[in-house]
This record gives C-alpha cells, sequence and structure tokens, in this order.
C-alpha cells in the first residue's frame, strides 16, 4: 500500500529546455553547428554553388566549408552535382520544410480555397507569410495555362515589390512598419514603389480598397492582386493572391479579380477562425 508521502508525488512534467532557461548568448550556442545552419540556409537561397564560391561568399575556409557540406550531404540536406561541380539543396530539406507546414491548420485550409480561387480566376494561387521582410510563400496551385507565374513553396520575395506584402504591410500596426520601412528598399523595375513616401501612399489605398495590386513591381509583364488573411485576434497573418501575366490580367480585369481574391481571404480568415478589424 502507498504511504501518504508517495501518494503526494505527481510524475515532473517533460520540459523542452531547462527550467528558466532564457540564456542565448553566444556560450550556449553551438558554433560548429551554427556555422553549418548558416552554409544550408545560404546554399538554399541560390540555384547552385561551387565550393569556392560558398566559402569566399561566407568569408569561410574551404576546408571548414567542405566539412559542413560532406556532413550535410550525408544526411541528404544538400547534394553535389559531379557533372558541374555545384553544391544545391538536397530533397531532406524539402521534407523538413514540408513537416513544418503541416504543423499549421493555415496551409491546409488554404488548399480548397486556392484551387477554387485558380478554378475562377484561371491564373496561378498563392499563400505566403511574412518572415522578416520578405513574403515567405507556403503554398501555391498552378494554372494550367501555358504562361504562368511560378512560386513555388519556399521562395522569398521583398514585402515591397510583392502583392502578398503589400497587403501585409497594410495591416501592420504603425511601429512595426516603421522599422521595415526604415530598410533599404531595392527596386526592381521601373515600377517598383521604392520610395516610403510612394509605399505609404500605395498601402493607404489598399486600406481604403481592401487588396493591393502588383503592377510589375517585382517582374515586368507580371501582375498580382493580393489580400490579407486575419486570425482570430484580428491580425494580419497570410496573404492570399493570383499571379499572372500582363497580357491576361490587365487593368480591366483587376476588379473583377480583386472580389475573387478577396472572397477567397475572408473565406480563409473564417475557415481558421479569424475576424477582419474594422477599416482602419
Amino acid at each position: 500500500m502507498d504511504s501518504p508521502k508517495d501518494a503526494e508525488i505527481s510524475p515532473r512534467r517533460a520540459r523542452g529546455r531547462p527550467r528558466g532557461w532564457e540564456d542565448n548568448s553566444a556560450q550556449n550556442t553551438i558554433k560548429s553547428l551554427d556555422r553549418a545552419m548558416e552554409v544550408l540556409e545560404y546554399l538554399s537561397s541560390r540555384p547552385g554553388l561551387t565550393l569556392s564560391e560558398l566559402a569566399g561568399d561566407l568569408d569561410q575556409s574551404p576546408a571548414t566549408v567542405y566539412r559542413i557540406l560532406v556532413t550535410l550531404e550525408g544526411r541528404r540536406l544538400v547534394e553535389f552535382d559531379p557533372t558541374e561541380q555545384l553544391w544545391h539543396i538536397g530533397p531532406q530539406a524539402f521534407v523538413i520544410g514540408a513537416r513544418f507546414l503541416r504543423r499549421t491548420s493555415l496551409v491546409e485550409r488554404a488548399r480548397p480555397i486556392l484551387r477554387g480561387l485558380m478554378e475562377e480566376t484561371g491564373e496561378t494561387a498563392n499563400l505566403g507569410i511574412v518572415r522578416e521582410a520578405s513574403v515567405l510563400f507556403v503554398s501555391q496551385v498552378e494554372t494550367h495555362e501555358s504562361i504562368r507565374a511560378f512560386f513555388p513553396p519556399g521562395t522569398l520575395s521583398p514585402l515591397h515589390a510583392s502583392g502578398i506584402g503589400k497587403a501585409l504591410l497594410a495591416e501592420m500596426p504603425g511601429e512595426r512598419l516603421e522599422k521595415l520601412r526604415a530598410r533599404p528598399m531595392e527596386r526592381f523595375t521601373p515600377h517598383t514603389l521604392a520610395s516610403p513616401e510612394a509605399l505609404l501612399n500605395d498601402l493607404a489605398a489598399i486600406r481604403e480598397r481592401g487588396y493591393s495590386i502588383d503592377a510589375e513591381e517585382r517582374n515586368l509583364g507580371m501582375r498580382c492582386i493580393a489580400a490579407a488573411v486575419f486570425d482570430a485576434s484580428g491580425e494580419a497573418v497570410a496573404g492570399i493572391s493570383v499571379s499572372g501575366p500582363t497580357i491576361r490580367m490587365g487593368e480591366e480585369s483587376t476588379h473583377e479579380a480583386s472580389r475573387a481574391v478577396m472572397r477567397a481571404a475572408r473565406e480563409l480568415t473564417a475557415a481558421i477562425g479569424g475576424v477582419r478589424p474594422p477599416v482602419r
């Protein structure tokens, strides 16, 4: 029979880190692992690099970078093309990324809505979220047209030169927007809104009409229409868009496409239990 003392003992809850562990200083990081992650992240943003290019760009010795690459290759996180002598991101990186996407219901719930949006408009439908000063595309349903926009999951695009990015910027609190706006804004085409004044004027128009337009601001010949998706607290957590060539998505078709995009954004907002805040 258990004693009273035994009866009072409860199992200790498993923890993901020690109690009170809030120290993120350099002494508590694994430097070799940090360097490996730097190599992996950099390689993922490039179509393919030689060992010399990687080492030079990252200011690391070729021997160190090579050991990192071989280790990552053993885990299939990177792969080597012996013909071109180039290193590429590997298939296991996609597997890990896909597991992250399965963690949230946003992508899962968005899929049928994106498909419906693509079928209604005839153009590629996209879902993106904010990652620092960029849009991270997390899902896409491509049109069947031979000429089409293509932003595969994992693609990054600057907020100020993206339909989804501007839709999300328009809903950000002032202090957060100011921090992002303080960063240099690259001009990609003659149509890019690369000055703070031009961007702020456009964001005010976006808030008023409920959708954004990327009119060849990132790529010449491509147009995008986007609207924000909100969570239960009324915060813009994602953006949904359609994008395609200007030969099909001209100014005259913007109104019709914008209604479909805003309807899809409202549908996804409702599907995740979200609520759109009052227009500011």
